[in-house]
């Protein structure tokens, strides 16, 4: 990727005579029509010192000259401060916080929005640089349109207890989701693998070859739309709870990506899956002492499920 601007300038072969700029330029610079298209219309382009549209012919012997910008690395952490993220403690070790909806754990290609590690950065934390670079630190992570309780860790030791009590399934995670409809029976265990999904890259799916995942849950509410389940997690595979309540045919409310009623979603006025990380236990890095750290519903949760237990 590169980090500065970079200046080209070539002579047009006699080979490329007539042809369209773009594709002169996808020829000679090995870009994408799209790209060449892009850098012609941010003026990036000129033709013998002038201007040019992408539909413009080229002719032998034509000087093309080409500024490339720097692109930004889309794993870059930009480190800002994100409003909404609450520190619900911090030592030397581990830092935990309450994540809102909308935040993105870490940079990753297809995000632009805030993460928790650029927020951590831009607020001034130092965290464990043991990790991908743009990870570093990062010992679980919960989806963007998921909130609540997360940790991070501060040192490298706590990197490494950390990572492998995740691994070992000794970490106490729990958490609350609102599901349509009643789960019968109303406790009970989902042991079903979970893989891509053959069709959408962005979904997950219970799939004969997928990775072994495993979702306890007990009914804390019945209502008549929908239950409130407490729920603890064996396993911690990407999107976990959303695809398991899928397969069982009660969705977590608001969750359209998995099947959820988008006339129900509206009606309490939700905008993401009703998913929230409530509780996180383990034994602490340093000191060995079994902590917890908590967190509460959010606004826009909270206000759903009033409206839920309105219905009768």
């Amino acid at each position: 990727m590169s980090t500065h601007t970079e200046q080209r300038t070539v002579l047009v072969p006699d080979g490329l005579a007539g042809e369209r700029v773009d594709a002169a330029m996808a020829r000679m610079f090995g870009f994408s029509r799209t790209k060449a298209a892009d850098l012609i219309a941010q003026g990036h382009v000129l033709v013998d010192g002038a201007d040019v549209g992408k539909s413009d012919r080229v002719h032998a012997g034509s000087m093309l000259d080409v500024t490339i910008p720097a692109e930004r690395d889309p794993l870059e952490v930009k480190a800002e401060i994100v409003e909404g993220i609450r520190i619900i403690h911090d030592d030397d070790a581990i830092v935990v916080i309450d994540k809102p909806v909308g935040v993105a754990v870490h940079p990753s290609p297809g995000w632009r929005g805030p993460t928790v590690v650029g927020h951590l950065a831009g607020a001034g934390f130092r965290i464990s640089t043991s990790g991908a670079k743009e990870r570093e630190g990062i010992v679980q992570r919960l989806d963007v349109g998921t909130s609540g309780v997360m940790v991070i860790a501060k040192s490298e030791r706590a990197y490494s207890v950390l990572k492998n009590a995740f691994r070992h399934r000794t970490v106490d995670k729990t958490y609350h989701a609102l599901v349509q409809g009643h789960p019968d029976p109303l406790a009970g265990t989902v042991d079903a693998p979970i893989g891509r999904h053959p069709q959408h890259d962005y979904k997950f799916a219970v799939m004969g070859d997928g990775r072994p995942s495993i979702t306890h849950y007990e009914t804390l509410e019945a209502h008549r739309f929908a239950s409130l389940l407490e729920v603890h997690l064996e396993t911690g595979r990407t999107h976990q709870i959303r695809v398991h309540m899928s397969a069982l045919k009660h969705p977590c409310v608001g969750d359209l990506t998995y099947g959820a009623d988008p006339t129900l979603a509206k009606r309490v006025g939700l905008e993401r899956q009703w998913l929230h990380a409530m509780r996180l236990g383990f034994e602490h890095p340093e000191s060995g002492d079994h902590v917890t750290y908590e967190s509460t519903y959010p606004d826009d949760l909270a206000r759903a499920l009033e409206v839920i237990r309105d219905e009768h």
